[in-house]
């Protein structure tokens, strides 16, 4: 991901089912992160067709490096429903379309119908004329792996190793998929992800490659949070691991936000419904300041009007220098169930690829 880009796709968003007041806020800020990142790179939008008159008139002021392309979806997580953009030693461009099936399917999935997500990446690599490996056999979202690009994968085993994905394989099979996919040598398991994290816990809200070598864990000092034990667990497991070349980490830690619990306002305006997970008043958002999305020059860092905002993003500004740090308050991403790294997904650009 910190390598150089091509562009960044997302999402529309537009399910009242998932998103409080007709994912009208969605909409906006959704749009406004798009435009932040097309003064850095170039950004396509995937609109379904009855909202592209809407997508155009919130993107107007884009910068025009911006592009909106027709395209059905259940929801908007383009990191976990999109293509994974993978380049060989001699900068050949492929990509990778798993199956999805909602963070769980039948088991313990979020929305009952996932048909139109399932062909999210097949749609980006028609955009991107590139060939691509159908992954039929396995299911895995964007948002469940990191890389560092010298062979090194981290993942939550609570993710991959849940029911709802990949039941008839075992550890060292999801293992293996991961190495013949993704050319990677090593698997991190990390022992937990987020409290709460109704994905199974994605390793891309508890953990990230700052380089390689070097990974950024979200951590709390608060005993009495369930997350403490969590985010030690991980930091512990980390400790006494190395990567695929065989050198021990480097971990910073960055503070989480304060608890953020969905309000009755956010509750009450979304839209019941069977085919979806119902959003509860009071229960508990995944907040994470490791979801933030690198990119070419900068990072869209999430932000949640809290007092540990400006203690995180000066922790990025350190770790990522020279890239510019760019907030951006992401309570109406959270309350959809993710954030800003949740809903981009990078295509790496194989004019800049270095061996």
């Amino acid at each position: 991901e910190f390598s150089p880009h091509k562009c960044t796709y997302m999402i529309f968003p537009y399910r009242t089912d998932n998103w409080p007041n007709k994912a009208l806020a969605a909409q906006e800020v959704f749009c406004d992160i798009a435009k932040r990142i097309a003064h850095f790179e170039p950004v396509k939008i995937l609109v379904p067709k009855p909202f592209m008159a809407l997508a155009q008139t919130l993107l107007k002021a884009a910068p025009e490096n911006l592009q909106i392309f027709e395209c059905d979806s259940d929801d908007a997580w383009a990191r976990d429903t999109g293509a994974t953009f993978i380049i060989n030693n001699k900068g050949d461009m492929r990509a990778i379309d798993w199956k999805f099936n909602a963070w769980g399917g039948n088991v313990d999935g979020l929305y009952d119908s996932w048909d139109k997500d399932d062909l999210i990446a097949e749609k980006m690599c028609e955009i991107e004329k590139v060939d691509y490996y159908r992954a039929d056999d396995f299911v895995l979202e964007g948002g469940s792996i990191h890389v560092d690009g010298q062979g090194t994968l981290l993942t939550t085993a609570p993710c991959l190793l849940s029911k709802g994905r990949n039941p008839h394989l075992t550890k060292a099979e999801i293992e293996n998929k991961l190495k013949q996919y993704l050319n990677v040598k090593k698997i991190i398991w990390l022992p937990a992800g987020i409290y709460e994290d109704e994905t199974n816990e994605h390793v891309d809200n508890i953990c990230c490659f700052v380089k390689p070598g070097e990974v950024l864990l979200a951590w709390t000092d608060d005993k009495n949070d369930p997350q403490y034990e969590m985010s030690k667990k991980c930091y512990e497991f980390l400790s006494n691991e190395t990567d695929a070349l065989g050198r021990k980490f480097i971990i910073h830690k960055i503070i989480l936000p304060s608890v953020q619990n969905r309000t009755f306002a956010e509750s009450v305006s979304v839209e019941k419904s069977a085919k979806s997970k119902a959003r509860m008043a009071g229960e508990r958002l995944s907040a994470s300041y490791v979801n933030f999305y690198i990119l070419n020059g900068a990072i869209i860092a999430p932000i949640f009007k809290d007092p540990n905002d400006d203690r995180a993003c000066a922790a990025l500004e350190e770790l990522f220098y020279p890239r510019r740090i760019v907030p951006v308050y992401s309570r109406d991403i959270l309350v959809g169930g993710g954030n800003i790294h949740c809903i981009t997904q990078q295509v790496p650009d194989p004019l800049k690829w270095e061996k």
